[in-house]
């Protein structure tokens, strides 16, 4: 097939790929020919007819979005009889939408907050439409010049509007049934929640239950909002406000690195943010987060002025006071008795600065980012393949032959990057889930292996034990591109089948059947987070699971690969810059002299040599009195969620702890000094994402009060306290010191960013960047590890003696549920189910459907009890998505999005509740 095909639009010469349609051939062209129901991304739908165009020796007028475009095509889109017919199609769509705006003639004198100006006989307003600024049906209109006088009678479908489900509302009197919404919800996310419907034989949209988003499956992504060219949909909040400009930048809520266009008003608020559509990362997709989750940057609850602690109390201070009194105060702590715990929302600027304020001024390498808590997802890629991150662009999932996704809860936590696994799933590539809990992908899962929580190792060497048994490696790879072979087979002989079996409480059946479908089904990919395995256990998960990916031949393969999953917007790039305990910039070992001195001799002073305290270490650390003063950059769920158990309690053991934040939180109330900070629409900077994509942050807001920057912050400090190289003037500035010290990132520079996000290595500056790491048959020579059959170390509380594998999906047909109102909010209805296995409801007195309730250490959950859970010790529940959403809805914190609560396994005792009986 010829990589081109070259067709006449209008008398132009227009080059097209083979398999386009007719109006994505204009459109890559830059010509524009009208539509409504056409939306990228999705299959040609042909509903509206807006984009009809005549086609030299063809028969009628075609839907330019449905007809393919061939070599030597010569199509007209603009004769008398094409635009007469748009005309005709237009006027049969306005006669059931309210169309007051859409023909008035002073409509240039109008805007978002101005009332008709009433010159014209109609019954409509402008305000009518939230959307009268943005709605693409108004642009079609007068792109058609359509008469103010149409000849149908205007029918007003008088349809209540839907305005109780969280973050969004409906107004079917605005829809013009295009079918976007639906398509995009299912074409592009996936999902189902949106469908079309009949009511009183009129075609409309609703929901697929005919209810609530709520128990439709609805990811509250946003998608179809922004697909919407109405007001039928909007978001709620701000949405009469008219925006005054438009600015592209990284959402900081997950690592996917999505870049969202944030609409400002003209009170310098951020009103709405929409996915960009351009964006090599998120291809437009947003989730509830990035969506709903950017009006913190509003809050009237922001600190706008520097604290310091007076006879036990926080009190105003101006800025030379505050640095002054920090730059006394750490001057007699340092060396080791100084900790320092940076932003995941910190940029790379900030994040470099940090970690040279802790080693060139402080002497200290304790130094990490606050969600750095699973360092062991990549600590096994530095050292068995030889960069510690990602190996393979997100999207390359969309394509992968099978995807294993292991103890993730990827549509929650890095939302969008769970889209191209949907997406290959419903295509029909094998999806193989390890999870004790149910989780949305294991509804999509071709096999969903359930392991007893701890024994996801052993089950992964089963599943190696079965791909060298049956001689499923891919042996070529293998001898060409990896060591170790025969320590990794010999070490494989210990996990039996059967004893795998009985360690996991997997049937060995399923183990094998992923075994081949993963080594069969090429290329693969390996996704993990590792949520519900113990810290000790997951280094030696990680490893195997690269043992998986290079003994199947799968590393260095185009939508192959490894996909860690962290929770940090910038993790990945924090780690890159050296915010770590044990490295330094660019990986260096901070153990080695050679790297030290190279460092030294580009910051002019010596550095410290042992290697830091990390975040996970940290709060045993400062109760033993080795740290004393610990400086923390932004809040963090890991400070409150239990990950870091005891960590309000040692931090207010510390002699000083200063804190440069956002927001008051439960560690400003422990500060002794506590600096404002800028959040995200406020800065410049970069961002590396968790597929190495280093991408910009532009300022959408203005300044507001005395807030600052956390990378000139540091710098303030550190000058004060006598240190040189600290007072660059802007965050270009420390880009380009980060990219003279890490060849990494040597390459990329804030002018070759601005043309989109470049994936590290990039070497030099005409060098392209690396999507793909280890692609050339001599850029890897992968270690295979050797392993140890381990059964998982029995679970003992005795006063909490179970384990809750909680999980959470975004709807469960099989289950009752009722959509009921609080106020005028919609809020689920139904009894909670608790799994458990019979022997253990035996012991406890528990039969099938009596009432429980399950007690942690920080709540009491209410349910009844099915006696069919698969694994002794273990009680499992599965939530929805919507209980969720209506709590972040309702919720009165500034930041709700920073700590929304994860799936951990977390130790419970399970309780018969006994029905007190009637009073006589």
């Amino acid at each position: 097939m010829a990589d081109q095909i070259t067709l006449t639009i209008d008398g132009a010469e227009v080059k097209s790929r083979p398999g386009a349609t007719i109006i994505q051939a204009a459109m890559d062209a830059g010509m524009y020919i009208p539509y409504l129901c056409y939306y990228p991304g999705t299959k040609p739908f042909g509903a509206c007819r807006m984009c009809v165009v005549e086609v030299e020796g063809g028969r009628g007028s075609p839907a330019s979005c449905t007809t393919p475009a061939a070599d030597g095509m010569v199509v007209n889109t603009n004769t008398p009889e094409i635009v007469k017919l748009r005309r005709g199609i237009m006027e049969l769509l306005i006669s059931e939408h309210p169309h007051g705006c859409l023909t008035c003639h002073r409509i240039e004198l109008c805007g978002a907050s101005d009332i008709c100006l009433r010159h014209v006989s109609v019954k409509d307003r402008c305000l009518t439409c939230p959307k009268n600024e943005r709605c693409e049906l108004k642009d079609t209109v007068r792109y058609l010049e359509l008469d103010m006088d149409t000849p149908f009678t205007y029918n007003y479908r008088n349809l209540p509007l839907k305005v109780d489900d969280p973050f969004w509302e409906m107004d079917l009197n605005l829809c013009i049934v295009c079918g976007r919404c639906v398509r995009v919800c299912d074409e592009i996310r996936g999902d189902s929640a949106l469908a079309f419907i009949s009511r009183a034989g009129r075609s409309l949209i609703g929901t697929s239950q005919g209810t609530s988003l709520l128990e439709s499956g609805c990811e509250f992504c946003g998608a179809c909002i922004d697909a919407c060219p109405t007001g039928a949909l909007v978001e709620r909040d701000y949405k009469w406000e008219k925006a005054v400009k438009t600015v592209t930048t990284t959402c900081p809520h997950c690592p996917v690195g999505c870049q969202m266009r944030l609409e400002v008003n003209k009170r310098n608020r951020v009103i709405r943010a929409i996915g960009d559509p351009d964006a090599t990362a998120n291809r437009g997709q947003a989730c509830f987060k990035g969506k709903f989750g950017m009006d913190f940057v509003n809050s009237p609850k922001r600190l706008s002025k520097p604290l310091v602690r007076e006879d036990g109390t926080l009190r105003e201070a101006s800025w030379n006071e505050a640095l002054d009194l920090v730059a006394e105060r750490l001057s007699g702590m340092p060396g080791e008795q100084f900790a320092l715990l940076a932003s995941p929302r910190g940029t790379n600027e900030d994040n470099y600065l940090a970690q040279k304020f802790a080693r060139v001024v402080m002497q200290s390498n304790n130094v990490d980012v606050s969600s750095n808590l699973r360092p062991e997802l990549v600590r096994p890629l530095g050292e068995m393949l030889g960069y510690p991150a990602a190996t393979n662009p997100t999207w390359q999932l969309e394509s992968a032959g099978c995807i294993l996704v292991v103890s993730s809860n990827v549509t929650e936590e890095q939302t969008v990057a769970a889209v191209p696994i949907k997406m290959a799933a419903k295509r029909g590539a094998p999806l193989i889930v390890i999870d004790p809990r149910e989780t949305e992908l294991t509804r999509s899962a071709s096999i969903w292996l359930r392991p007893r929580p701890g024994s996801e190792t052993a089950l992964i060497g089963g599943i190696l034990r079965t791909i060298i048994d049956e001689s499923l490696d891919d042996h070529d790879f293998v001898a060409e591109r990896c060591h170790n072979l025969g320590a990794l087979r010999k070490s494989l002989w210990a996990f039996d089948p059967i004893k795998v079996k009985q360690i996991t409480s997997t049937p060995q059946g399923q183990i094998q059947e992923a075994a081949r479908l993963f080594a069969g089904s090429g290329p693969a990919a390996i996704v993990y987070a590792l949520e519900t395995v113990q810290p000790q256990d997951r280094e030696d998960c990680t490893a195997a699971l690269v043992n998986l990916g290079l003994i199947t031949g799968n590393v260095g393969k185009e939508s192959g690969g490894m996909y860690p999953l962290f929770l940090g917007a910038n993790e990945q790039g924090s780690r890159d810059v050296g915010c770590v305990p044990g490295h330094l910039p660019g990986y260096r070992d901070v153990a080695d002299q050679t790297a030290r001195d190279e460092l030294s001799s580009s910051w002019g002073a010596e550095l410290p040599q042992s290697r830091g305290i990390g975040v996970r270490e940290l709060p045993a650390a400062i109760r033993d009195g080795r740290v004393k003063a610990l400086h923390i950059i932004g809040d963090s769920p890991s400070f409150t969620n239990g990950e870091m158990e005891g960590f309000l309690e040692a931090a207010r053991k510390l002699d000083f702890l200063l804190v440069q934040d956002s927001f008051a939180s439960e560690i400003t109330e422990l500060a002794d000094v506590v600096l404002p900070s800028s959040v995200f629409a406020e800065k410049q900077g970069t961002y590396t994402n968790m597929e190495r994509r280093v991408q910009i942050l532009r300022p959408a807001l203005g300044p507001r009060g005395d807030e600052d920057a956390d990378w000139r912050i540091v710098g303030q400090i550190a000058t004060r306290m006598g240190a040189g190289g600290f007072d660059q003037p802007d965050a270009e500035t420390i880009f380009d010191e980060i990219n003279n010290l890490i060849d990494l990132y040597g390459g990329i520079s804030y002018g070759r960013l601005e043309s989109g996000g470049l994936q590290w290595p990039c070497l030099a500056a005409d060098m392209l960047d690396t999507p793909v790491l280890y692609a050339s048959d001599d850029a890897l020579k992968g270690t295979l590890v050797a392993m140890t059959l381990k059964t998982p170390p029995a679970h003992e509380d005795s006063d909490r003696p179970l384990l809750l594998a909680r999980g959470r999906v975004l709807a469960q047909p099989d289950e009752p549920i009722e959509i009921g109102k609080s106020g005028n909010k919609s809020v689920i209805l139904r009894t909670e189910v608790f799994e458990l296995h019979e022997d253990d409801a035996r012991a406890l007195g528990i039969a099938e459907g009596d009432p429980v309730e399950v007690v942690s250490r920080s709540e009491r959950l209410r349910g009844v009890a099915r006696l069919s859970g698969p694994h002794r010790g273990v009680v499992s529940t599965t939530g929805l998505f919507g209980d969720l959403v209506i709590r972040l809805d309702v919720s009165n914190v500034p930041d709700p999005m920073l700590k929304v609560p994860g799936l951990p396994l977390e130790p419970v005792r399970l309780e018969r509740i006994v029905e007190e009986a009637a009073a006589d």
